[in-house]
């Protein structure tokens, strides 16, 4: 530990600044005109791997974002660790909300504050920090590939062929991914599971064009009115959602298994106060934790049609939209699930307006089990940092990848996080402790070197 820390003091102003310079490219995988910058990104990221000392690095062009896969075999006999990690980030809308320029980071209160902070490229960061340390140092125990990914943010829609296409290449032990969180500043927690996702984006239309309010209203169907309706009846009195069939193969978490999920830490008042909101909701019979690790949700992301501009236009729309996700638990199929909205949301349809359900990206749940060598490899490393044992979470995000890395290469992951849930990760003002940034690199020297031992 004395090594690392020193490490870290002569080279922090150097680490922040390389980070810096990965912050400042406008990586959006969702937006065209940034399909340019993700090929920046990719390639700084092959510069950055480069310095840390991998063998080789090499940029994998895909039918959308570029892959970045390096690696350094020291010995085919020790084991082989594969870092994932995505270079893709959010829109930064709204932009007004921002306080400084999400592409311009600054460090404030002891926060890095950008577009990226966090997710993916602050923690990201952490890994090749970590690595650079260990090879300079020539304490690497273990063989490190690395594989940087362009399209997280939208599904990772082409890394499941690359996996298959590269099986051999990319053989490993184990993958690591720091992609999550902690409960606290000063609490540690492992993700031991993950959600899975289904997204649809939903249209309505009523008459062919725009009508005058005063002349039809009334008399034709307002798609945005129905499409409000529509969604109302998406989940009941007990915030439920009333698909026929939806919650059929969710396994119910044992009551011993939730006693030991209320045993972590977790403050209501301070979480309130964090996301700036007087009370909470969801589904009945489950507390805060248990809503957003283990059940299902139902979300309207966004929601549009008609006139949003400057002043009115009194018009009847034609059209209205809505781009809606629920986050699935473990053993619940996202491409079963996908169906299954699609037929349930099209028959609560009035016949006065017709609906088109697109399918999106959506990806599996995902568990680990908290007696995985690399599992408690990952407890040492936290422990011999933070001094106190790292508390095992679900987290209710998703990482859809996650799942396909099991199902493809026969590979468990585990999930080392050190943001935090102020962090506002795909929100304006997204930020990054320094101290998270610094320990997280520390822990994850630590993982190496206890999964050399035992993996």
């Amino acid at each position: 530990m004395e090594q690392i820390n020193e490490y870290i003091k002569i080279h922090q102003e150097r680490f922040l600044n390389e980070l810096f310079d990965l912050i400042r490219i406008p990586s959006v995988s969702s937006l065209v005109k940034h399909k340019p910058d993700m090929q920046r990104a990719a390639e700084y990221w092959k510069k950055i791997l480069l310095e840390a000392g991998v063998d080789q690095a090499t940029i994998y062009q895909t039918p959308g974002h570029p892959v970045v896969f390096a690696e350094k075999i020291i010995n085919k006999s020790v084991p082989t660790i594969l870092v994932y990690a995505h270079m893709d980030v959010m829109p930064i809308d709204p932009i007004e909300k921002w306080l400084s320029d999400p592409f311009e980071p600054e460090v404030r209160d002891g926060k890095i504050w950008a577009r990226g902070a966090n997710d993916d490229k602050g923690q990201s960061f952490i890994h090749a920090k970590a690595f650079e340390y260990l090879v300079r140092s020539k304490t690497l125990p273990c063989n490190v590939k690395f594989m940087i990914e362009g399209e997280e943010e939208i599904g990772s829609t082409n890394l499941k062929k690359f996996c298959e296409d590269h099986k051999e290449m990319l053989k490993a032990d184990v993958i690591l991914v720091s992609d999550t969180g902690m409960i606290a500043k000063d609490t540690p927690s492992i993700t031991s599971g993950l959600r899975g996702l289904a997204y649809w984006e939903v249209e309505v239309t009523g008459p062919e064009m725009d009508l005058h309010s005063g002349l039809y209203g009334g008399a034709v169907a307002n798609p945005i009115n129905e499409l409000c309706k529509m969604v109302s009846k998406m989940t009941d009195a007990q915030n439920r959602i009333t698909i026929p069939g939806f919650y059929d193969d969710v396994v119910e978490v044992s009551n011993k298994e939730r006693l030991k999920l209320s045993q972590n830490p977790f403050d209501e008042i301070k979480y309130k106060e964090a996301i700036k909101v007087d009370e909470l909701m969801g589904e009945e019979g489950y507390t805060t934790r248990e809503r957003t690790g283990i059940r299902p949700t139902f979300d309207v992301c966004g929601i549009w049609g008609g006139y949003t501009g400057e002043g009115s236009k009194t018009i009847l729309p034609s059209k209205a939209y809505a781009k809606i996700s629920c986050r699935l638990v473990p053993n619940q199929d996202h491409e079963k699930i996908a169906g299954m909205f699609k037929e349930y949301f099209k028959s609560i349809a009035p016949k006065s307006v017709k609906v088109d359900v697109k399918i999106h990206h959506g990806g599996q749940g995902y568990l680990c089990p908290i007696d995985h060598p690399a599992y408690l490899a990952a407890e040492k490393a936290y422990f011999k940092v933070y001094g106190k044992m790292p508390v095992p979470v679900r987290s209710g995000g998703s990482i859809p990848i996650v799942s396909t890395f099991e199902r493809v290469l026969g590979i468990k992951t585990i999930l080392m996080g050190f943001g935090l849930e102020s962090d506002a990760i795909h929100s304006p003002n997204e930020n990054f402790h320094l101290e998270n940034f610094f320990n997280g690199i520390r822990c994850v020297t630590q993982f190496y070197h206890f999964f050399g031992e035992n993996g």
